[in-house]
């Protein structure tokens, strides 16, 4: 069997001596998270979101920080209050000033802050709460989110008074005549989040009332659950933007079709549908400098949320599209034009890494420039491109590049939380690859125990990511992070199993229909390349854990490898197929998956539904899951401890009143990871 080896910084021989204790998930919640790193127009300084958890209180803020790269030697200083959150920071087009979010008042608001001195002030104080916004390329207007009743249109007092009626109705009932009645986390109150424009005054407030752009759009602006304000932009003229809005109707929650809408920003004409002939996603709208072009990423096939994201290209006078980059088989994370307009910057999964790509526009060539790890963020200058970068053993710190340079290396801008990362130690890491399904290639990983000494043999922690089109790699995860097994005494090792994403399109798709069978292949194989290949993995002392898909998986293979582990993890995890598909809310992905609905094909989510093999099961398994999980519904989670119970074996049930898909809250967060370290090391040792 043909093995790949990919040393990084930190190689197997192990990690740097001046370590001094194994690193743990108390440090894991403690670290500061850095965030959209944004450059002044002129380069001179770097504004960021600093993320600092307060464990104690159970609650964690962001703060806004500066650091003048135009001072030799200069350190950041922190521009709002600790304590109080802020988010979004934007620098005024000149300079001059900062924009940013924050809900310090009690109602989230826009906030502005001036270089040349004073605090902080609020720059809007209307009655809802903003959820995004853009500022026009003169700085004179500024375009904004708002939670608002359709039939409220324009007129803010409405919408307050009937939010302000619901919440005080002593009826606690809700009457729904379509589906999608919640999405993620959230029930829905039949509010739409909608584009609203506004003057600003010389010292840069709201003045005036707010008109609304998206008229006649039924749909939210941005999208959800994750839409913000890259989901619009302004022409350079600021005479138009265009926004991405999926049009809701009865349809909306089995389709991916999101489109782009361009709308004047003064008058009252409808807003133009761009995209009309693309079926599937399109989004992140982007204008080159002169106004001629517009840019976006779009996916060609309807339903399907993990299609690779194609960067087009239109003429806006002619109406000419072509793809850029069409060779290029990842899917890019974002666009950000250089201020030539002749590359493209973005991140893609790539081999096991996420690196950054500078995607030449006109001839589709794309070069990865960042070096290993995992990056996210982007500000791109004349002179420079501002990054964030992680990898395995460190969290996220701030790069610099500079533009038109391929072969430059990043310089380093940022050293968070040094101070704690000085006194851990960290498990050694290395990728490797072997003969999966089909005889084809594919990459896993291993990170050794932090304490590993040679000759020694060490239980296994077999993490299974989710998606399933997703990757786990050299990143530096917070919820699922091989780093804390590795600093209890266990070696991580995790796949990249067929489905993952980095690997080409056709790799990705490949899972469709067949979420038990190749994945399953490449996971067992993966385990066998990993003990004959490291003879210090104990292959008899070995648990697996999984979320989401994982979750599906470790239900999968507790019923069809049930001799393959000591124990089990189970986080959010499918367990009936069939019961999914009418229980979640964004129905595209399953009937994607499956083929079609359940109706219309029963037998597809029939053959490798774990509900069908709970008669096999004999592994000990500890199921988790968030009560706010409308992605994977809560009663999934029930019903696999149901079924471990029912059936006599060694099982636990931890859930969570207060958390979604994701355990989030740092001492939630600090219970879950202990309460799997228990349970990995009662069937371990």
């Amino acid at each position: 069997m043909r093995f790949l080896t990919v040393l990084l910084s930190l190689s197997l021989a192990g990690p740097a001596a001046a370590a001094t204790r194994p690193f743990s998930v108390d440090d894991l919640v403690a670290f500061d998270r850095v965030s959209d790193p944004q450059l002044a127009p002129d380069e001179s300084r770097l504004v960021y979101a600093l993320r600092e958890a307060d464990v104690a209180a159970n609650k964690a803020t962001q703060g806004l920080w500066e650091l003048r790269l135009d001072r030799e030697g200069a350190a950041p200083r922190r521009l709002t209050a600790k304590g109080q959150s802020s988010v979004h920071p934007r620098f005024a087009p000149d300079g001059s000033r900062l924009y940013f979010l924050s809900a310090r008042a009690g109602s989230m608001q826009i906030y502005a802050l001036d270089f040349g001195g004073g605090e902080a002030r609020a720059v809007s104080s209307l009655p809802l709460d903003v959820g995004s916004f853009v500022l026009a390329p003169d700085g004179q207007r500024i375009a904004f989110s708002l939670e608002v009743y359709p039939e409220c249109g324009a007129d803010l007092a409405c919408s307050k008074q009937k939010l302000d009626a619901d919440a005080s109705e002593k009826a606690s009932g809700t009457l729904h005549d379509k589906i999608f009645v919640r999405h993620w986390d959230t029930w829905k109150n039949g509010t739409r989040s909608q584009l609203f424009i506004a003057d600003l005054d010389a010292d840069g407030a709201i003045v005036g009332a707010p008109r609304l752009l998206t008229r006649g759009i039924d749909g939210d602006v941005p999208t959800k659950p994750f839409g913000d304000a890259g989901d619009y932009h302004f022409a350079p003229d600021g005479r138009s933007l265009v926004f991405v809005a999926r049009i809701a109707g009865k349809s909306e929650p089995w389709s991916t079709n999101t489109d782009l809408y361009r709308v004047a920003t003064e008058g009252e004409a409808a807003p133009e549908l761009l995209t009309a002939e693309y079926p599937g996603y399109d989004g992140t709208p982007v204008h080159s400098a002169d106004g001629r072009k517009l840019y976006w990423r779009s996916m060609a096939r309807a339903g399907y949320e993990a299609d690779r994201y194609r960067i087009m290209e239109r003429d806006l006078a002619s109406g000419a599209t072509r793809e850029v980059a069409a060779g290029w088989d990842r899917s890019p994370d974002g666009i950000n034009l250089s201020a030539d307009g002749r590359t493209i910057y973005t991140w893609a999964d790539n081999l096991g890494q996420r690196p950054l790509f500078a995607i030449d526009v006109k001839s589709g060539k794309a070069t990865a420039i960042s070096g290993p790890g995992a990056v996210s963020g982007l500000s791109v200058g004349k002179r420079r491109v501002i990054f964030a970068r992680d990898d395995l053993d460190s969290p996220a710190d701030l790069y610099s590049l500079p533009t038109g340079r391929s072969n430059a290396q990043p310089t380093q801008l940022t050293r968070f939380n040094a101070e704690r990362l000085a006194a851990l130690r960290f498990g050694a890491f290395e990728q490797f690859s072997f003969k999966g399904w089909n005889d084809q290639d594919v990459y896993a990983w291993i990170v050794k125990p932090a304490n590993f000494e040679a000759g020694k043999k060490y239980p296994i922690a077999f993490i299974v990511h989710g998606g399933p089109q997703g990757s786990m790699g050299n990143s530096f995860h917070y919820r699922w992070n091989p780093q804390t097994y590795a600093g209890q005494g266990f070696a991580a090792v995790f796949v990249d199993f067929h489905g993952s994403t980095g690997y080409g399109q056709a790799f990705t798709d490949s899972i469709r229909m067949d979420w038990g069978g190749k994945p399953l292949e490449d996971l067992r194989k993966g385990m066998a390349a990993a003990l004959a290949r490291y003879d210090f993995l104990d292959g008899s002392r070995a648990c697996a854990l999984g979320a989401s898909y994982g979750g599906y998986m470790m239900n999968w293979i507790a019923g069809n490898w049930p001799d393959g582990f000591r124990c089990i993890v189970n986080h959010a995890g499918i367990f009936d197929s069939r019961f999914m598909s009418y229980s979640t809310e964004e129905l595209w992905f399953d009937e994607w998956e499956q083929g079609g609905p359940q109706f219309v094909n029963p037998a597809n989510y029939e053959k490798q539904n774990p509900v069908n093999h709970v008669a096999n099961w004999k592994t000990p398994m500890l199921v988790t899951h968030g009560m706010l999980d409308f992605r994977v519904p809560f009663e999934q989670g029930i019903a696999a401890f149901t079924a471990l119970q029912r059936r006599g074996i060694e099982s636990q049930f931890l859930w969570y009143p207060d958390e979604n898909h994701w355990i989030l809250k740092p001492q939630n967060s600090l219970q879950w990871h202990r309460t799997v370290e228990a349970w990995l090391k009662r069937w371990t040792q």
